[in-house]
């Protein structure tokens, strides 16, 4: 099975779905990996930021075991989705579709709290279609601590109805979110090692898991 997973910015894909990744590179298939946004100012100390940001990304790669051809990063200015002209976007993601073929799409949840993570959503929501991406077989949200449950809109609620048996990875999945360290913080600060466990392990009850990720299903096409 070919999984794309689409990240508004890097570390929503490990934070989110990363034991799905790894248990779908550990059953052999083939993980692509598409970052919408990255740090775009020019600022000294920011530029000794986004560097540092470049070798975490690139040791994520290297933890998820995804190829280098498999990786995009369209660089469009963090938090400045709404500045991106819609057509822009959805054409750059609709690219990458195409050439990679994915059969399993992994995109944020619609009702996130932050901006970018609502317009990746609607972008790739685009991209699906199955007279244009007939390749595309499931459609899944993914739920991302720190946006997903912060969200306060009525109609906003993550509601999850598929959830995948992450048991054997969730140890590897947190090693791997500690090479983001600028983005961890200390419990209970969402992203922190103690909440992605106990997410984990809470997704894992509800499903009869010692683990688990949970994801709204979009769409599956048999």
């Amino acid at each position: 099975m070919k999984t794309l997973v689409v990240a508004p910015h890097p570390d929503d894909e490990i934070i989110g779905p990363g034991g799905t990744l790894l248990r779908r590179q550990s059953e052999g298939g083939t993980v692509g990996w598409l970052v919408v946004t990255a740090l775009t100012s020019s600022d000294k100390s920011d530029r000794e930021r986004k560097k540092a940001r470049g070798l975490e990304i690139e040791n994520v790669r290297l933890a998820l075991g995804i190829n280098t051809e498999h990786a995009w990063f369209l660089n469009y200015p963090t938090t400045r989705l709404d500045t991106v002209p819609m057509g822009e976007l959805v054409a750059a993601i609709s690219q990458i579709m195409q050439d990679f073929q994915p059969e399993e799409v992994l995109v944020p949840f619609w009702g996130d709290a932050h901006t970018d993570h609502r317009i990746v959503f609607d972008a790739v929501a685009a991209c699906t279609k199955w007279f244009r991406y007939p390749a595309v077989k499931r459609v899944l949200a993914y739920e991302t601590l720190s946006e997903t449950d912060s969200s306060i809109g009525r109609n906003n609620a993550f509601d999850p109805n598929v959830f995948i048996d992450i048991s054997e990875w969730l140890e590897d999945k947190i090693r791997i979110i500690n090479f983001y360290k600028s983005e961890l913080g200390k419990f209970p600060f969402p992203r922190s090692e103690k909440a992605v466990r106990a997410l984990g392990q809470v997704r894992g009850a509800a499903s009869g898991f010692s683990a688990a990720e949970a994801f709204m299903l979009l769409k599956e096409r048999h």
